[in-house]
């Protein structure tokens, strides 16, 4: 992504995220923050020195600057910005934009080639488009919350913001897909750009799988399996006598024979009725029941020891202490060392996908406020006078 300029004008999760994604692999991404405290994930968790430690991840590679964007002449550095960018990312609700001569229909008009991504709630059309949705009300609409759970209990959140994530995904995807056809239709001069237009509770939609025919199709309405994979099995979640949790995988129809094998119930395997995944289906209970029992006799390392052995697809669960300490991630270096500027040590996730010629990198932890004000706004052709008398009046 080297030589890719983004503008980033968004807070929180769903936009920035976006961003950095392409950040990671080269792009120049010049974030737009309030000069008042800035993108509220500065403070939200835990803080090192009054500044998230999440903030040194999600904003890593990027270059802050604050624009008080209620001052026209704020409003004229962000368009000045934008009509430099290859691509807008934006999380702000449908019509913050415009107000600001932001929208992407206004830029259009001065440049065709302008590529924005625009990640809202509901999007930027229908009867919601106005009202305002978090991550979580996108996977409560999009369906994944209503499977998440136990059955005889109220549905429940996974523990991140998955909602937002999947949708800063959608985005990427999107950006990088629009920058290919505006490339292939005269690159950045010429070429054709477009608006993506991401819904949150559209991009948790589009994660869930056979719902929709299997309804229409069936009557089908899929509910909460706790931790199982609901229509495949054995596939769930186990307690080991040493009140560990696994997770056994042995929906295969030979991996389930090589499970029942190991764990000593052979007249399963042998079962002609439960060589196949239906009629495993119809059985699920007995399964399940034999393969706990099993787990509850075995410590955790002996369990996944036997399981290995007998190729059976089995994990611990882990926790960030796991992951920190297994050689897996250790080998795959998905844990990266940093320094923050005072010295202390700082571990991160790695970088991922991994790419054999062009990997991406962590070039510089997340930037303190304002932190390259003066960088851009030069290179815009601004003079220090100028700055500083932006800055005096509250601009910027």
């Amino acid at each position: 992504m080297a030589g890719i300029k983004v503008l980033e004008l968004g807070t929180l999760i769903a936009g920035p995220f976006c961003s950095r994604m392409l950040a990671e692999f080269g792009a120049e991404v010049i974030k737009i923050e309030s000069p008042d405290g800035g993108d509220p994930i500065r403070q939200w968790r835990v803080l090192k020195d009054g500044t998230s430690l999440w903030w040194a991840v999600q904003s890593r590679n990027k270059k802050s600057i604050t624009l008080n964007m209620k001052d026209p002449r704020a409003q004229e550095i962000a368009k000045k910005l934008a009509l430099e960018a290859d691509i807008i990312i934006e999380n702000y609700r449908p019509g913050v934009l415009e107000k600001w001569n932001l929208g992407y229909e206004q830029l259009k008009a001065i440049n065709p080639a302008v590529i924005m991504v625009r990640l809202s709630g509901y999007g930027q059309t229908g009867p919601m488009r106005d009202a305002p949705g978090f991550g979580a009300i996108g996977e409560s609409m999009g369906g994944i919350r209503y499977v998440s759970g136990h059955a005889d209990r109220p549905p429940v959140r996974i523990g991140i913001s998955i909602g937002d994530s999947i949708a800063a995904l959608h985005g990427a995807i999107g950006a990088l897909m629009a920058l290919r056809h505006r490339d292939a239709t005269g690159g950045r001069e010429a070429g054709q750009g477009q608006m993506v237009d991401v819904a949150l509770y559209e991009a948790v939609f589009n994660l869930m799988e056979s719902m929709v025919p299997e309804y229409d199709h069936a009557g089908v309405i899929r509910e909460r399996t706790g931790g199982a994979l609901p229509g495949i099995v054995p596939s769930n979640t186990y307690t080991t006598g040493d009140g560990e949790n696994i997770v056994i995988a042995g929906n295969g129809d030979a991996i389930f024979k090589r499970l029942m094998r190991a764990i000593g119930r052979k007249e399963l395997a042998d079962d002609e009725q439960l060589s196949n995944n239906a009629g495993r289906v119809a059985r699920t209970e007995e399964i399940d029941h034999a393969i706990q029992q099993w787990c509850m006799s075995q410590q955790i390392d002996a369990a996944l020891d036997i399981l290995k052995a007998a190729d059976v697809p089995a994990s611990k669960i882990y926790s960030v202490r796991d992951m920190l300490t297994d050689p897996q991630f250790i080998a795959r270096q998905m844990v990266e060392q940093h320094t923050y500027k005072d010295g202390t040590p700082i571990k991160m996730p790695a970088i991922t996908p991994k790419f054999s010629e062009t990997p991406g990198s962590t070039r510089w932890l997340g930037p303190e406020l304002g932190e390259h004000n003066h960088e851009v706004l030069q290179a815009l052709g601004y003079t220090d006078e100028q700055i500083a008398l932006l800055h005096a009046e509250g601009a910027i």
